[in-house]
């Protein structure tokens, strides 16, 4: 089908299936970012490598995402659908099978950056391709599917990482992918036709617009990363990195306002409903990744629960997704969407608010209504969102807008993990603090428990020093779940003034049933 075609009323059984293809592909790329999160001391274990080094597993893989995904708008263009999943898919397949096999963490960090840059190109090619080939009548069926797999991905990545991890061994968090993804890339090939390339786009290629995007991109993602661990601009390399962006960007978007054929086209920004749409997808991402990088660190850190069992409790989120996605496409027929990504909102501030007093006792069944609430909270702001912002834009823009939406979700979560990342470690701080003020031999409760302790540890040694050490860390483990609540408070009272904000949106143009609606 060529680009500016319009797609046809009546589903195309071919067209369903093959588009089903490229969904599950998306799905494993998404994947892919949280299913090491839960088992990254694992990882260490088995590479040797320091605690620096193995975030890396995580850090490579998101910054060449980010790099790639704005690109695939152009690549998309260019060699077309079929083609470019294709490569991506088969090229997110080998890096995937070296990445089980390696033996380092050099060439672990190595296959990850691989493995994100290909992988990439699958997220915002699915999206493009929804609203290309799908008739408007059918997008409560197609933006639940891409909706759900978008935000169920990186939410039960701890869950399938941890019960790979428990059940077989780290590797096969990626020997996972390969059998799948040859499928993928036999399918693809065969069915994919939806468009046509333009290989001649390849002869104009800005290689300068190319490098200082991913100059821009990649030491952004780096900053953000790395500068809460290293006190941002205090530490060499985080202060060079952000002089890199910064310089970059300025290049960047020189090249993108000026440069004939740009390597991204942020046209699409006109449009007031893409626009507000993307500003929603980044605070979104936020809360998508925040949380999916707090309850296992919560869980971890003071429950000591193992990869297995913080991906049974998050699992509880990725269930109400999936069971809520077929109710959330029926709802789109009827209400204004901008009602639902307001409910949603507010379900999502709630599911955090209800954390906002938890304790160090709080297991499963105190996590689990917060889970609920931010799962189905989730899927209510987040399908609306994808088809406001892409719902309604020429089929032209549709490449480029898609690849520009989805760096909008992922840049959310990297600047979300930033804050929260510098929240807890200050507020911690703060609460250690506090509470060292306030546990000395002039506290009643203090003493008893030191006497407690000191009780418990006879026999075993010193026990008056083993016990201040037991109350130290008690006190410590204390001001960490303090500093976990104040996140939980900033959350929802941030996602609560964002639900105010849906207003502003204009009601989508198009209607779902295919109807024009009012504008305004």
């Amino acid at each position: 089908m060529d680009d500016d075609a319009a797609p046809s009323e009546q589903l195309v059984l071919r067209r369903v299936f093959a588009f089903l293809i490229m969904v599950f592909g998306m799905f494993m790329s998404i994947l892919d970012i949280q299913i090491v999160s839960a088992s990254l001391s694992e990882i260490q274990a088995g590479l040797s490598a320091s605690s620096s080094e193995i975030s890396w597993v995580q850090t490579a893989y998101l910054i060449a995402e980010v790099i790639a995904i704005p690109l695939s708008g152009f690549m998309s263009r260019a060699l077309g659908t079929r083609y470019l999943f294709a490569i991506s898919a088969a090229g997110f397949t080998a890096s995937s099978l070296m990445c089980g096999m390696t033996s380092s963490i050099e060439q672990m960090i190595l296959w990850r950056a691989i493995q994100g840059f290909l992988g990439a190109g699958m997220i915002p090619t699915v999206f493009a391709s929804a609203y290309t080939v799908f008739p408007r009548s059918k997008m409560y069926i197609v933006s639940p599917i891409i909706g759900l797999v978008a935000t169920l991905a990186p939410t039960v990545g701890p869950t399938v990482g941890g019960y790979l991890t428990d059940a077989l061994s780290w590797h096969w968090l990626f020997f996972i992918n390969v059998l799948p993804g040859i499928g993928i890339t036999i399918g693809v090939l065969a069915l994919v036709d939806f468009d046509r390339p333009h290989l001649s786009l390849l002869d104009k290629f800005d290689w300068v617009g190319l490098l200082s995007m991913a100059g821009f991109l990649g030491a952004l993602e780096y900053v953000l990363e790395e500068g809460p661990q290293y006190e941002w601009l205090q530490d060499p390399s985080v202060a060079v990195l952000a002089a890199v962006c910064v310089i970059s960007a300025v290049v960047f978007f020189y090249r993108v306002l000026t440069a004939k054929q740009p390597i991204v086209d942020i046209r699409a920004f006109s449009n007031r409903n893409f626009a507000f749409g993307s500003a929603f997808s980044f605070c979104l991402g936020m809360g998508l990744y925040g949380l999916t990088y707090i309850y296992p660190r919560y869980l971890a850190e003071i429950r000591g629960y193992s990869a297995m069992m913080i991906g049974e409790t998050m699992f509880v989120s990725g269930a109400c997704m999936f069971l809520s996605a077929p109710l959330v496409g029926r709802m789109m027929l009827k209400l204004d969407m901008r009602v639902m990504i307001a409910v949603g909102l507010v379900m999502f501030s709630l599911g955090t608010w209800q954390m906002t007093g938890m304790t160090r006792d709080y297991d499963f069944w105190e996590l689990f209504w917060p889970q609920v609430f931010r799962g189905v909270g989730m899927m209510l702001a987040m399908v609306p969102i994808n088809n406001i912002a892409l719902g309604t834009l020429d089929a032209s823009l549709m490449k480029n807008a898609s690849g520009l939406f989805n760096l909008t979700r992922n840049l959310g979560g990297a600047v979300g993990l930033a804050i929260i990342n510098e929240m807890i470690n200050d507020r911690t701080d703060l609460h250690i603090s506090r509470l060292h003020d306030v546990v000395t031999w002039g506290n009643a409760t203090a003493v008893d428990t030191l006497n407690m302790l000191t009780q418990r540890f006879q026999g075993l040694g010193d026990a008056s020093m083993m016990a201040m050490k037991e109350l130290t860390l008690i006190t410590h483990r204390q001001a960490s779940v303090m500093g976990f609540a104040d996140v939980f408070f900033l959350l929802s009272v941030f996602y609560i003034g964002l639900s105010t904000l849906v207003f502003f949106v204009d009601k989508p143009v198009v209607g779902m049933g295919g109807a024009a609606a009012d504008a305004h």
